[in-house]
């Protein structure tokens, strides 16, 4: 039985050994499929974060450009927002000045715009011009005449220059007419540093608008222009006159500037009045009211200040101008008959600013000195008193001492 057992024990050991090299094997298989499976998820996953790298950078690449757009419309409606504003309030202001100024402020706030012009052609006496980003002595020398076509709505410029010209010079210009209900008022022009095609569109709504508001802050101005005028002789009457006296009063006391007054009556003119007849003598007036005007300076405010009195201001004057001024009005006056008055002759009081003046008190000075040259004799000029400083700002004896 031994013997029989041994092959017995052989087989199990062959046996034994086969199924260690299967196991064996398929624990290399099982090895294999384990490493390859690890190495497919490894592979998957840095696919995945590949993608998910190029999800993330498109997400963030469109949100920046939704964030540039939603940063370009917001600013876009601001404009849009802030020009609504301007054109609704174009209407709202009647001062000239202020309309204007508020037309070259938008037309700047254009795209591609470093300059803009407004002229008025008022008439051969009157040019108003205004500028933003360009100085006003640059700004007057601009001359648009109007457009080659009677159908063009707008003039547009190039300006070329050498090479050697440097930066900074105008390139480029757009000019629109400002047409008014009846006629042309003048013209707006933009002006560009950088050579560009400046656009219109935008400029036509703004003229659109401008055109009838100019029209009528025009309007106005010559209303209160009129208000302001003596019907007879033209000067400024006597509510303007009183109205300016304290503002120019005002004006030179807080800058410590130096102001003149001139009072002008004319000679026995109530005589004259009636020998020739009130009609004749409202003739007088008025021609004595122009020679006055004509020897008058820019800056000086001729009005008429009541009958045949007139008043002169003279800003940034002393009493030895408003003197001056006296002897060429008298010169004016005297210089030739006025119709049916041989010879007519005026008399005046001449004041200058003092510390306690207003514009009653310079005036009364003046008026006064002017009632002292009648009853010396007229046909002359008188100064008048000075003022007395108020209490407080006398010096004291002992500061005197």
């Amino acid at each position: 039985m031994s013997w029989e057992g041994a092959p017995t024990q052989a087989l199990i050991a062959d046996h034994l050994q086969t199924l260690l090299i299967l196991l064996g094997a398929g624990g290399l298989v099982l090895l294999l499929l384990a490493l390859t499976w690890v190495l497919a998820r490894r592979s998957a996953a840095r696919t995945a974060r590949a993608q998910v790298t190029d999800v993330v950078s498109e997400l963030t690449t469109r949100v920046d450009e939704l964030a540039a757009d939603l940063l370009r419309a917001l600013e876009r409606a601001e404009r849009e927002g802030e020009r609504s504003r301007f054109l609704g309030e174009l209407s709202a202001t009647i001062d000239i000045d202020d309309l204007l100024s508020r037309i070259v402020q938008a037309s700047t706030a254009l795209a591609d715009v470093d300059a803009a012009v407004v002229i008025l052609e008022r008439d051969e006496q009157e040019r108003i011009v205004v500028a933003e980003g360009m100085p006003i002595d640059e700004a007057r020398r601009q001359a648009f005449s109007g457009s080659p076509d009677a159908e063009a709505h707008s003039l547009a410029v190039t300006y070329r220059y050498p090479e050697d010209a440097g930066e900074g010079k105008l390139r480029a210009a757009l000019a629109l007419p400002l047409d008014g209900e009846e006629g042309p008022l003048g013209f707006l022009a933009v002006y560009s540093r950088s050579e560009t095609e400046l656009a219109s569109s935008e400029l036509d709504e703004l003229v659109a608008r401008a055109a009838p508001a100019i029209e009528n802050a025009l309007r106005f101005r010559e209303a209160r222009r009129l208000a302001d005028l003596d019907a007879l002789t033209g000067l400024h009457n006597r509510r303007y006159f009183h109205e300016t006296l304290a503002r120019e009063v005002a004006r030179a006391q807080r800058y410590g500037r130096r102001l003149a007054l001139v009072v002008v009556d004319l000679d026995d003119f109530k005589s004259i009045n009636e020998k020739i007849g009130h009609l004749a003598g409202d003739g007088v007036l008025a021609e004595a009211a122009e020679r006055i005007r004509s020897v008058v300076r820019g800056s000086d405010i001729a009005c008429r200040v009541g009958g045949d009195e007139f008043a002169v201001i003279l800003p940034e004057s002393g009493i030895g101008q408003a003197d001056q001024l006296y002897r060429r009005i008298q010169a004016a006056v005297t210089a030739r008959p006025i119709g049916h008055v041989p010879r007519l002759d005026l008399s005046a009081g001449v004041a200058e600013l003092s510390d306690g003046d207003d514009g009653t008190t310079i005036f009364e000075r003046a008026d006064e000195a002017l009632y002292r040259a009648k009853d010396a004799g007229k046909s002359r000029a008188y100064p008048a008193l000075t003022v007395e400083p108020p209490a407080e700002n006398k010096p004291s004896s002992a500061n005197s001492a």
